[in-house]
């Protein structure tokens, strides 16, 4: 049987790498004309996306390129004095089994694990897709595939083939989000540096195996700003437009927008579908359910979703009819809960108000002032994101769809995050 998945990023040769183990052929197409290495940005990998990675093989690897970001300083905008956070107590109190990696580390780790039993085309895309599975492509010849699988982001190209334009379904929360690649001049080895003012946020940081950093701009907009997610110029405009002036350093970071290797910009935005499938075409990650960029833990949840649906696929022989409901159904609760508390994160990180900037400073404070287990019961009732993706649960598919089924929490057992 044969399923065509278009996008290599995360979502993608997760989904590759459990088909081809289920006994599918995979293809898999990217726009990009080489594996993407555009910078990227720190994603969160919780305890079931963890376990998902150990059975795949690449968990010594992905711990090998975590950041090590352990030290965070806090800069309250129009304070006097800084608050310095403890980031070690935080994770160790809100996870037990937690990663803090580069995107495109992870992405390369993943493409690594599947590169020798799938076929991946780069620098095409999927034109045109038919109800028996027709594939129209915008550089190679037709091909007919058995299912097609759209795992190529918020901006998806087989959800606008398939489903229709992206505003139908799209939900502004009220933020956008910038991240640029710059020299690391400041030598930061593990420390993040967050300067928070209303409406907006700034940070930069610098993982322990990078030569360069990062910098990371999240703020407020009442109304959806007039840009096309391709316009970068347009897009440097509008960062500078929002940040311009609030702290010499925010500034500095500023003025490497024109020359940094690597810009994204996008706003965070929710997808809200009624189903992810349509005859022989399914949704996964961020093209079907993404609870908003930088906040919602969709890098653990697009793990998630691929492993649930090659075991689907798995456990009902390949029959997309039965598979493509259970697949959607297994994820309902995971994707509402995701984007619930991509709502709250929202609202934590970029403040609405100077009482709220006082409260963040001031919890960052109490949790580095308090001994270890106060703190712990502290992070455990304010971090709704870290509690949420550790306790998802997902069936442990079977190497066959004839064997039994067992259910395994990934708060337990299997935990994938």
């Amino acid at each position: 049987m044969r399923i065509l998945v278009s996008g290599a990023s995360v979502a993608g040769p997760v989904l590759a790498y459990w088909l081809t183990r289920y006994g599918f052929e995979v293809t898999v197409v990217e726009r990009a004309p080489v594996l993407r290495k555009t910078g990227g940005h720190a994603v969160d990998l919780f305890r079931p996306a963890m376990n998902i990675s150990e059975r795949m093989g690449v968990l010594p690897r992905v711990e090998e390129r975590a950041t090590g970001t352990n030290r965070m300083t806090v800069h309250p905008e129009g304070a006097r004095r800084p608050v310095r956070v403890d980031l070690s107590k935080i994770f160790s109190a809100t996870s037990d089994r937690h990663v803090e990696i580069m995107r495109d580390d992870l992405s390369e780790i993943y493409y690594d694990a599947t590169r020798d039993d799938v076929e991946y085309v780069f620098g095409d895309s999927i034109s045109a897709i038919s109800p028996e599975g027709e594939v129209r492509f915008e550089n190679a010849a037709p091909r007919r595939f058995d299912l097609v699988v759209g795992a190529d982001g918020l901006h998806s190209n087989v959800r606008r083939l398939v489903f229709g334009a992206e505003s139908r379904f799209s939900d502004f929360i009220g933020a956008y989000l910038g991240v640029l690649t710059l020299p690391n001049v400041s030598g930061l080895d593990g420390e993040l540096h967050m300067h928070v003012g209303v409406g907006r946020t700034a940070g930069m940081y610098g993982a322990r195996h990078l030569g360069d950093a990062r910098a990371l701009f999240l703020f407020r907009s009442e109304r959806e700003l007039d840009y096309h997610h391709r316009d970068v110029p347009r897009q440097r405009e509008l960062l500078r437009g929002a940040f311009e002036g609030m702290n010499a350093d925010v500034d500095r970071w500023l003025d490497e927008l024109d020359r940094a290797p690597a810009f994204y910009f996008d706003s965070i935005t929710q997808l809200r579908m009624d189903t992810w499938s349509r005859g022989r075409v399914t949704l996964v990650g961020d093209a079907g359910y993404c609870p908003g960029p930088a906040v919602g833990g969709s890098t653990s949840l697009a793990v998630v979703g691929a492993y649930v649906l090659a075991g689907e696929l798995a456990r009902a022989g390949g029959d997309h009819e039965r598979a493509f409901p259970a697949y959607e159904r297994a994820m309902a609760e995971h994707v509402r809960g995701s984007r619930a508390v991509a709502l709250s994160a929202a609202k934590t990180l970029v403040p609405t108000s100077r009482l709220g900037v006082w409260g963040l400073a001031q919890g960052a404070r109490l949790i580095s002032a308090l001994p270890a287990g106060p703190s712990r019961a502290l992070l455990r009732l304010a971090t709704k994101s870290a509690r949420l993706y550790n306790s998802m649960t997902v069936d442990d598919y079977p190497p066959s769809p004839a064997a039994s089924r067992g259910l395994i929490g990934l708060g337990g057992g299997l935990g994938v995050d």
